[in-house]
């Protein structure tokens, strides 16, 4: 568990600049009874963009993570940033990478519990307990540090994501290594979810649980036919991600959990190359760019919220969410207070979720390894100029020409690149944090050896 005590929160400095107004407000304190707030469980799929899951357009057979959206909320404009360790550190502190220091997949040493605050903690201020199932990687630590009080998590490169005892490799179980028991690794992620919400039901529980699927290698699953070729594997991973998210649900009506829990489902980040070559595609049409790219397919990803009795069911929302607003959506249904002196960009979209109109988002923000870009409902401007319209994103992004007359394209461009003004992109040439440390320890190291020695005798 995280040493470090919760009354120093409220001494942690401000990064960057203020957070607009319009963003969740430090310190808020949902005043809802506590008997209302709902155990809370976010799913989320690794390389998985809104081209892959049924109910958004995708081919793909997908018919648990269907039901979910036809017993709930589809909100049609969620944003992540395009590489799963900006885009996870994003969601579990509710701050934008130029903030946070990590910018990209090689800098995750740039943040620090001394200086960050994750969702676990905030919500363990409200009596939650908090587990973690499934991959943790290209963040500093692992969950127990940031504070989750159970986990399970594979390690990078030691097969995880499939098969591990033909690798003989090691997961972790809150936080110490654990011989591989030659059971599929999504199959023991789910297992220690169900233990976790048996042992913890009488409580409200959050559960961050970051599936391995479907992020490379794309290996058979327990379901495969042998001698099943690319394409079918991929799906067949997809398919089986959606058979785990079935057997979940199906797990919070047997414990009778059901309408005391809020359900999301999202994706880390787009869909990767070797899922568009396998046939990813909305509604029959690519979209524009992939995973790793500043384009919308790196980005716009799948959210589906269930929460029966208080999410309208079939309802589609097109208002824009982006993944800093989780840590404020999840402290305010759950009545839990934000950290002090930490500038979030975090903005609630609880309203939404139950089913109210809110106070949308007017932008949102996407940014990597020194690329950024702001994004309204019509327009986006990246920080190198460009502006762009997305009448007809996420297929087509028309490029604005730079002496455009339309009085719409220009009021957009004035109105974005202040919001880029307020958020400085993080130079992709600086080094990260570790690597500023190691080269400040490099230079210590030289000075001493050419430190003059004092004369003796």
């Amino acid at each position: 568990m995280w040493a470090l005590p919760l009354a120093v929160l409220g001494t942690i400095p401000a990064m960057g600049r203020e957070a607009p107004s319009s963003l969740a407000n430090p310190g808020q304190v949902n005043p809802a009874d506590p008997g209302d707030r709902p155990n809370i469980i976010l799913i989320m799929a690794d390389d998985l963009g809104i081209d892959a899951v049924h109910c958004t357009g995708g081919p793909f057979k997908t018919p648990n993570i269907d039901r979910l959206a036809a017993e709930g909320t589809l909100f049609e404009r969620c944003y992540s940033a395009p590489l799963c360790g900006p885009s996870r550190c994003q969601i579990l502190t509710g701050r934008y990478p130029f903030r946070t220091g990590l910018i990209s997949n090689d800098c995750a040493q740039a943040i620090q519990p001394s200086t960050e605050v994750m969702i676990p903690t905030v919500m363990k201020k409200a009596g939650y307990a908090t587990a973690c199932a499934g991959k943790w990687g290209q963040m500093s630590f692992g969950p127990v540090e940031w504070g989750f009080d159970e986990s399970i998590v594979f390690n990078n490169g030691q097969g995880g994501r499939y098969w591990l005892d033909k690798g003989g490799g090691t997961y972790q179980l809150n936080g110490k290594p654990v011989k591989a028991p030659g059971k599929y690794f999504p199959d023991l992620t789910h297992d220690f979810v169900v233990d976790f919400i048996s042992r913890n039901k009488n409580a409200p529980f959050f559960i961050y649980y970051p599936m391995p699927h479907v992020h490379s290698p794309i290996l058979p699953t327990p379901d495969s036919a042998k001698g099943a070729d690319g394409k079918q594997l991929y799906a067949d991973n997809i398919e089986y991600m959606d058979k785990l998210v079935g057997r979940l649900m199906e797990e919070l009506k047997r414990q009778n959990l059901d309408k005391k829990t809020l359900v999301l489902f999202t994706g880390d980040n787009g869909t990767a190359h070797f899922g568009v070559n396998a046939g990813s595609m909305l509604n029959g049409r690519p979209v524009s760019g992939q995973k790793g790219t500043m384009l919308e397919g790196g980005s716009r990803v799948p959210l589906i919220a269930r929460w029966p009795g208080t999410t309208p069911a079939e309802k589609r929302v097109g208002d824009l969410v982006d993944f800093s607003d989780f840590l404020g959506t999840f402290a305010e249904l759950g009545g839990a207070p934000l950290p002090k002196g930490v500038v979030l960009d975090s903005h609630s979209f609880a309203p939404q979720i139950k089913g109210r109109k809110g106070s949308p988002r007017d932008w949102i923000y996407v940014e990597l390894k020194g690329k950024s870009y702001v994004r309204d409902n019509r327009f986006k401007l990246t920080n190198s100029g460009d502006l762009f319209d997305l009448a007809e994103a996420p297929f087509v992004e028309k490029p604005v020409p730079r002496d455009t007359t339309d009085k719409e394209a220009l009021a957009a461009r004035v109105k974005l690149q202040k919001v880029l003004d307020d958020h400085p992109t993080a130079s992709s040439s600086g080094p990260s944090k570790e690597k500023a440390e190691k080269k400040q320890k490099k230079k210590k190291r030289r000075a001493a050896r050419n430190a003059p020695v004092a004369a003796t005798g």
